[in-house]
């Protein structure tokens, strides 16, 4: 049973070419195998979180990261009566359009393309599912519907936002022009995605040996669960990575009540009687004030103690120069890359589109066929 504020497959605002319906399956649901079955999504098992895949196989990749956000955002739609099927099928799709190296292959890319529009990977991820995936006869990309785009597109650019505005009238950038929100599920994905990296990445960055559980004392919301671990269950003192998952799966229980009880109070206060006036009544999907605060805490200690940690610095800078190569290799000469993309009219999007799509090991390989400086020795 939905909520009134949840969003119905029955109601959709549709897909942009129409499509008979499937006998089985809502509309979400098609979506969600859409995407399962994409090769965008089948590239994400290679593209990396934090840690590069050469450097371990048990890091998190974009893909083990995607399923963790799909099982703890259907958790808490269940709960809240949101569309279940609509939160898996965009928290699938969330990071198609991420590039490889994770956010430094990001930001090489924007750099490269600072004077040809830029770069955004929830942009691209909009026009991997709308344009770049080539399935069906009748049309590009996986014409998914209105409500997973929206989703999607977490962020965007005013100037983006009105230049899809221009192209779909009342589209999924008009949100971003006039200050709405997204639906109740898009919403909860965004939160489910924060939850989910900043429990991953404490687990990968103590893998790695980058974060140990000592500096972890002087995070409040990691010091308290382990705490609490510690008082039911003593004999964990004794046994590091069992203290690790137990203390990380009571701060992911924690965070997910909070959502519940923060945005059922939220839902209550705003009364919205559906999904169109849910997107007009501001951010309903939230922690409470002492969970936002706490969460923030913790990711300000994983950008300084991780994400700028000099050794993920130094790999993230040799895979910014793996990107920049590349780029100005493939517009140099654009026969390197497939037809497809050699001969699209814009040729620095069509690079831009080529490099997003690669697997950190393509990427890999691709420098080295191009005649790029070994960086990865052990890659």
């Amino acid at each position: 049973m939905l909520a009134r504020f949840a969003c119905d497959p029955s109601r959709s605002r549709g897909r942009r070419t129409a499509e008979p319906p499937a006998p089985t399956r809502s509309d979400f649901q098609r979506d969600r195998d859409r995407i399962v079955h994409s090769t965008a999504f089948r590239r994400l098992v290679y593209k990396t979180q934090v840690f590069l895949n050469h450097e371990g196989d048990l890091f998190r990749t974009r893909m083990t990261h995607s399923l963790e956000v799909a099982q703890l955002g259907r958790s808490i739609a269940r709960t809240l009566a949101l569309n279940e099927d609509l939160v898996e099928a965009i928290a699938l799709a969330h990071d198609l359009g991420h590039t490889p190296f994770g956010h430094a292959g990001q930001d090489a890319l924007h750099d490269c393309m600072r004077e040809h529009g830029g770069f955004e990977h929830n942009l691209q991820s909009l026009r991997v599912v709308d344009h770049l995936e080539q399935r069906y006869p009748a049309f590009d990309g996986l014409n998914l519907c209105f409500e997973t785009r929206e989703g999607i597109l977490k962020h965007c650019a005013r100037a983006n936002a009105q230049l899809l505005e221009a192209q779909e009238p009342g589209g999924v950038g008009r949100r971003f022009l006039d200050g709405t929100q997204p639906s109740l599920e898009a919403q909860l994905c965004n939160l489910a995605d924060e939850i989910a990296y900043n429990a991953h990445d404490i687990d990968d960055g103590v893998r790695s040996g980058l974060l140990t559980m000592e500096q972890l004392d002087g995070v409040p919301l990691f010091a308290q669960h382990r705490d609490a671990a510690l008082a039911e269950h003593p004999a964990l003192a004794g046994q590091g990575r069992r203290l690790l998952f137990e203390t990380i799966r009571r701060m992911l229980s924690a965070q997910v009540y909070d959502v519940i009880d923060a945005t059922r109070a939220a839902v209550g206060a705003a009364a919205p009687a559906c999904a169109d006036e849910a997107r007009h009544a501001g951010p309903l999907v939230r922690f409470s004030a002492p969970m936002r605060e706490a969460g923030t805490v913790l990711k300000r200690f994983l950008m300084r103690e991780l994400y700028r940690h000099p050794q993920v610095m130094d790999t993230t800078e040799r895979a910014r120069r793996v990107v920049r190569m590349l780029f100005e290799a493939y517009r140099a000469s654009p026969q390197e890359m497939p037809p497809d993309y050699a001969d699209a009219p814009d040729l620095h999007r069509a690079v831009a589109d080529y490099i997003a799509g690669m697997t950190d090991r393509f990427a890999l390989r691709e420098h080295a066929r191009l005649g790029g400086e070994p960086l990865f020795d052990d890659a």
